[in-house]
């Protein structure tokens, strides 16, 4: 088995996070959702460095949750059909330095949001450190979501990425564009291969730069923003070769509280 780990590269004013997870050999992780989607003769959004319109929402839709690798907890794939894709969820991290409280946008990604509540539900987050920060100009997020803290774990299963990066064409230049994700911004972070969100997420507390190829599914509220600088002003280890490292004040995210 191959493990990918979460790699987090700064760069000529171009940032990339990509998410470390198992992969089995020929086991490509790949899901569908019922979410806008660019196709046929549709045309990507027009690049003006800022994301694209977020999504109004509608119908629920089906996902597909593929298997890829060992679990880091012994988990269960979330329900594939029929997931809604309207509305909002709150959900309230209790961690060693405050409490962080985030709204899911299900209109924006309603199978990220889906996976991330059922994986709340099961505890699949309780007890679980944030491995990585990174304060780099361009690039200043909290990344958590991995049980093994060690950045190549994941739930066991794979989905691919939904808003922004489903309303541009395939193959499209300005996948590898950057834009900002805007100060407080909740997003997936990936391998770079399709398929390949999983359960690791960055909180972004400053403006970021990064292509649209991270799926946007919430916000941090203020009081969790506010706690996250107190951690970045502390700085990081300096660990991670491609930038950033473990925060030199841990973070460990005790339980997740999801309501509405």
């Amino acid at each position: 088995m191959t493990r990918f780990r979460t790699t987090l590269a700064v760069g000529a004013g171009l940032a990339l996070i990509l998410t470390g997870c198992s992969d089995n050999g020929g086991d490509d992780t790949t899901a569908t959702s019922g979410s806008a989607t660019a196709s046929g003769t549709a045309q990507s959004p027009e690049y003006t460095g800022a994301l694209p319109e977020r999504p109004t929402g509608g119908d629920p839709v089906s996902c597909t949750y593929n298997p890829s690798g060992d679990a880091s907890r012994d988990v269960s794939a979330p329900a594939a059909t029929d997931v809604p894709a309207e509305g909002t969820v709150g959900v309230s991290l209790t961690t060693s330095v405050g409490p962080i409280g985030l709204e899911l946008d299900r209109a924006e990604a309603p199978c990220t949001v889906n996976s991330f509540v059922s994986l709340a539900e099961q505890g699949y987050f309780d007890d679980t450190p944030c491995h990585r920060l990174v304060t780099s100009p361009g690039l200043q997020v909290l990344q958590c979501g991995d049980p093994s803290g060690t950045g190549t774990g994941g739930p066991g299963y794979g989905f691919d990425t939904e808003y922004p990066e489903n309303l541009y064409q395939p193959g499209d230049a300005q996948l590898r564009q950057p834009v900002i994700y805007p100060r407080g911004t909740v997003a997936m972070a990936n391998t770079g291969r399709p398929g390949s969100n999983g359960s690791q997420f960055f909180l972004v507390y400053a403006d970021s730069q990064l292509p649209p190829s991270y799926t946007v599914f919430g916000t941090v509220d203020e009081a969790g923003l506010a706690v996250i600088e107190e951690v970045a002003a502390e700085g990081d280890d300096g660990s991670m070769a491609a930038g950033g490292g473990a925060p030199n004040r841990g973070v460990q995210i005790e339980s997740v509280a999801v309501s509405g």
